[in-house]
């Protein structure tokens, strides 16, 4: 009996049902038609669908899960494929089993790993355990939206931007329903210092702590800076960056969603798999580059890295930071535009005056000094992450002078 005419049958049992979960399955990877038919009679909710000989290159749209097969020469690139992942919920059914590969599939994002050939019991509660879990998660509050900060080499200025966004938007009515600063440059992570908020829970603390991360109450657990803004501090000791995994990644940001209406990633200059899972997690892409030579070399290469691993269709804005005159005379705006391929979103002006001070103090730059021309781009900035009331006096108006 051919395929077709199986799953015909199975959908006839289940009789003209709409809103079926659609879990694809790579031919041959859990048995042939017969086993599919029994998946069926099983889980009538579901409908079982054939993606074809191998693993689709791009996500389907519309699945729930789907069941891939990989084999031991495969693992490479099964992991860069599930670091790097949107869509479905992936089941790994593992060819020449070994428990490091399993256990390397799963922090690499695999929601469960099956062993071939994959007992029909086996598989069963594999589909129980990774369908309730979505239903769990369907059945939840809208989520908080996460907002990533990516930086065009070091010393770009990122941070402190990313803190004063934090602090603007949670003392404003937008920052209604709670905003957290995430700092995830697990090396050289200046958040809490920013906020003078030195002893603020860490990374580390979080991951040392033990139980489900996506558990984690961070609303009441993290410090709170006086602007409302809550912070998630980087490591006070250099941590390796393999000590993060895109399985945390993931897991801290169902906790983010849950907790706080808006979340800013802070996130370290390198690329790794788990760096590369939050920004696939993340609405919308800031990039904080400088009005340079290298700079602008290096938000071209961040613009072609972000293409290359197809996060170009999320969100990016492009923000130019610290623009002085005197660098404007060295390389213009034109110019550095032609060079990265695109026009900067939003330019912010050099006042490393006021930005050094607003740091000393650990507060929000109005507190040092309000209506100032680096206060004004920044809250810019801020409304094209979550519309805010901003001061519109000189907006922009420096850009030309």
């Amino acid at each position: 009996m051919n395929m077709t005419l199986n799953m015909a049958s199975a959908d006839d049992a289940r009789g003209a049902r709409t809103n079926l979960t659609r879990v694809g399955y790579v031919e041959g990877a859990v048995g042939g038609p017969d086993r599919i038919g029994s998946m069926a009679a099983l889980f009538p909710q579901v409908q079982f669908v054939s993606v074809g000989a191998t693993w689709p290159v791009r996500s389907l749209p519309g699945l729930g899960a789907l069941i891939v097969s990989v084999a031991a020469n495969e693992v490479d690139e099964a992991h860069r494929r599930l670091s790097s992942r949107g869509g479905p919920a992936i089941i790994v059914v593992l060819k020449d089993a070994d428990a490091s590969i399993a256990r390397r599939l799963m922090q690499a994002g695999a929601a469960d790993i099956l062993v071939s050939p994959v007992a029909e019991a086996a598989l069963a509660l594999s589909l129980e355990r990774v369908l309730a879990s979505q239903a769990t998660q369907s059945e939840r509050p809208p989520a908080g939206r996460m907002v990533a900060l990516l930086k065009a080499g070091g010393g770009v200025g990122a941070t402190a931007i990313g803190v004063q966004l934090a602090a603007m938007i949670a003392s404003n009515e937008a920052g209604a329903g709670g905003v957290c600063f995430a700092d995830l440059d697990v090396q050289f992570g200046m958040g809490g210092l920013f906020l003078d908020l030195g002893a603020a829970m860490t990374l580390t603390d979080i991951l040392e702590g033990g139980g489900a991360l996506e558990e984690t109450p961070l609303a009441s657990a993290l410090a709170t800076h006086r602007s409302g803004a809550r912070l998630l501090a980087a490591p006070r000791d250099l941590m390796p960056l393999e000590s993060v995994t895109p399985k945390h990644i993931e897991s801290l940001a169902t906790a983010f969603r849950r907790e706080f209406a808006l979340t800013i990633l802070d996130l370290p200059t390198v690329w790794t798999a788990w760096t590369n899972r939050a920004l696939h997690l993340c609405d919308q892409i800031i990039l904080i580059t400088n009005l340079s030579v290298p700079h602008a070399t290096l938000a071209k290469t961040q613009l072609k890295m972000l293409a290359a691993q197809r996060l170009d269709g999320i969100p990016l804005t492009l923000v130019c930071n610290r623009v002085s005159v005197d660098q404007r005379q060295i390389v213009s705006q034109k110019a550095a535009e032609k060079s990265i391929g695109r026009d900067f979103d939003f330019v912010i002006p050099e006042d490393r005056t006021m930005m050094n001070e607003a740091i000393a103090q650990g507060c929000e730059l109005s507190f040092v000094r309000k209506g100032t021309k680096v206060e004004q781009s920044i809250a810019e900035v801020a409304n094209a992450i979550v519309p805010i009331t901003v001061a519109t006096e000189a907006k922009r108006k420096w850009l030309w002078q």
